[in-house]
């Protein structure tokens, strides 16, 4: 796939990639095909797979050996393709609420870089407690349906659903809190504060409430859709 580097940082050997889908993905010095400069705006190709970028390599290095035509002075086709994608404007990815919840359960299952701000983390809450209550009520319903409350395994069927959900949307939760810490500048490490009896949890959700750093910082640009 084609895209556009947004962010990359040389010391911590990290980046960003918006590509051609609209979607952005993450990306470390490891996924670089060779080293080569990676500033803002550099177009490269790379393989994507679960939010992240792999053999990543840039276009402008690969096209930059045969720079101009001898015959006619004009640059290759590659070349002109890569100059005019990088004048493209960013694709812009979906801001609502649901768009965040489905991202959050699908290519941002196990992503615990970059940023997310306050409307993210928030929709994802949302939907995340709406979808635990139409189980539970699935759950409830079966089990009354099936007489569990008069015997020994009472409310198995919505022990079970709960559970599995629970087990299900874990990694992603966990992401999107990490992610909504960088957001505000903090370490991700600080989601462990929640293992502190009584006020930990309290303190995750001060940190969720704080808006977001209307700055790129070192886990990457300012989210998509916040106004600076």
């Amino acid at each position: 796939m084609r895209g556009e580097v947004l962010h990359y940082d040389e010391d911590q050997g990290f980046g960003f990639i918006i590509g051609a889908d609209g979607n952005r993905y993450t990306f470390t010095r490891e996924n670089l095909r060779r080293q080569s400069a990676m500033s803002k705006g550099t177009v490269v190709e790379f393989q994507a797979g679960g939010g992240q970028a792999r053999d990543v390599f840039s276009i402008a290095a690969q096209a930059a050996s045969p720079a101009t035509d001898a015959a006619t002075g004009t640059a290759p086709a590659a070349a002109s393709h890569a100059q005019h994608f990088g004048r493209m404007t960013e694709p812009t990815e979906s801001t609502d609420l649901w768009g965040y919840f489905w991202r959050g359960l699908t290519q941002n299952y196990f992503n615990f870089a970059g940023r997310a701000r306050r409307k993210e983390y928030w929709g994802y809450c949302l939907f995340w407690m709406v979808c635990l209550l139409i189980i539970f009520g699935i759950g409830i319903f079966t089990d009354i349906e099936m007489g569990n409350f008069d015997t020994d395994v009472s409310a198995a069927v919505t022990v079970g659903l709960c559970g599995t959900f629970l087990l299900a949307t874990f990694l992603p939760g966990l992401g999107m809190t990490v992610r909504r810490l960088h957001d505000i500048g903090l370490s991700g490490w600080l989601y462990l504060l929640i293992l502190i009896p009584s006020i930990g949890s309290l303190i995750i959700l001060v940190f969720a409430l704080i808006p977001t750093q209307e700055r790129e910082n070192q886990w990457g640009p300012v989210p998509a859709g916040v106004r600076i």
